[in-house]
């Protein structure tokens, strides 16, 4: 069993930045994928970014490439996700996600996921 424990969102003009936080507990962090999702209301969750196990390769929704970055530290059985020149639209609850993989990445799609966090708000003010 894996806990994902969320932290760092809050209220940001647009243009600002945040940093969120993933703490996991439970299993050996660097045996998971890990990545962030998020869901607006009246939205379907959807992908933000994915990071591998290693650290060496990542991944993200069109929507946020070249504003947002994924990271991990897995000496700390942490992940990140560095939010910059954020927009209204970008006005969410994020969660973290982790998936069980013997590979260093999988395309994290919500159905394969096998933990999730309990979601931090990230609200944008224009």
């Amino acid at each position: 069993q894996v806990q994902l424990v969320e932290s760092g969102g809050g209220l940001v003009q647009a243009g600002g930045s945040l940093r969120l936080s993933c703490a996991a507990s439970g299993r050996t962090f660097s045996r998971l994928v890990m990545g962030w999702f998020r869901q607006a209301p009246g939205k379907e969750r959807e992908f933000v970014a994915g990071i591998s196990r290693s650290g060496s390769s990542t991944y993200y929704g069109d929507s946020v490439k070249g504003r947002f970055t994924i990271s991990r530290d897995n000496a700390k059985n942490t992940g990140y996700l560095q939010m910059n020149s954020l927009k209204p639209e970008d006005t969410a609850v994020y969660y973290c996600a982790a998936k069980v993989t013997s590979t260093d990445y999988v395309p994290m799609a919500r159905p394969i996921i096998d933990y999730w966090g309990q979601g931090t708000q990230v609200t944008v003010s224009s």
